[in-house]
């Protein structure tokens, strides 16, 4: 076995240490292991196992690239992880446009409307939403409301489609996500119902057309989740 590796004409790469991972069905632990001095030719021999640190973990992602420079935070902000970020924005108008093979809501495609409050989580490059009864900042067990819009699912997850994202969960990408979202077309529904008027998704935002009414968050379906739910549910 070969214990090292060269790329270019410059860095060469040796066998330095080795990490084993051991999983059940409900835990998992991992061991690190020093590599013993090898004759030339020879398998490499793993020392004794020790347990794993969290400074060896923090070592590996910075010697990886993966030690992101700090940002600050504005107070939109719910929450930030290394691969996912999460704000709200309160009740707002913002442009609308749709496009579908039936022609629903065709009269609606290209209007200004007036959007509910809403919490944004992007995870691992997929966005996924929630309405807010009030618009203001949520705290941990503010209760979620579903998103009145097509091409979502009922965990929040947005159709993607021919949207344009960033490829990045960073605070600065923020509004392009946003942009993205209200800029790509809205073409189907992913759930049953979007809200709690009697004459569907068409006559929810057929009733804010040409007015400046707020959106009517009375009509939004309350759910049970809370945000802290919402933040910390698995999205695999």
């Amino acid at each position: 076995m070969q214990p090292g590796i060269e790329i270019g004409q410059n860095l060469q790469f040796k066998l330095h240490k080795a990490l084993l991972v051991y999983t059940s069905d409900q835990k998992c632990f991992v061991t690190e292991h020093d590599i013993r001095p090898m004759r030339k030719g020879s398998a490499p021999v793993l020392g004794p196992a020790q347990m794993l640190t969290i400074d060896f973990v923090h070592s590996l992602v910075r010697s990886l690239g993966g030690d992101a420079e700090l940002e600050p935070l504005p107070e939109n902000i719910l929450a930030k992880g290394s691969q996912s970020v999460a704000w709200w924005t309160p009740a707002q108008r913002r442009h609308m446009f749709f496009e579908n093979a039936q022609g629903k809501a065709k009269s609606l495609n290209g209007k200004i409307l007036a959007h509910p409050p809403l919490v944004w989580v992007v995870s691992d490059k997929h966005l996924f939403l929630r309405a807010l009864l009030e618009s203001k900042r949520p705290t941990a067990s503010t209760k979620m409301a579903v998103a009145p819009y097509w091409n979502i699912s009922e965990n929040g997850a947005v159709c993607l489609g021919s949207m344009r994202y960033p490829n990045t969960c960073a605070v600065s990408s923020i509004p392009e996500w946003e942009n993205g979202f209200y800029g790509s077309a809205f073409t189907h529904s992913n759930v049953g119902r979007s809200s709690r008027r009697n004459d569907g998704f068409e006559g929810l935002w057929g009733s804010l057309a040409g007015k400046r009414t707020p959106f009517p968050t009375n009509m939004l379906i309350s759910l049970p989740q809370t945000l802290a739910q919402f933040l910390t549910e698995d999205r695999a």
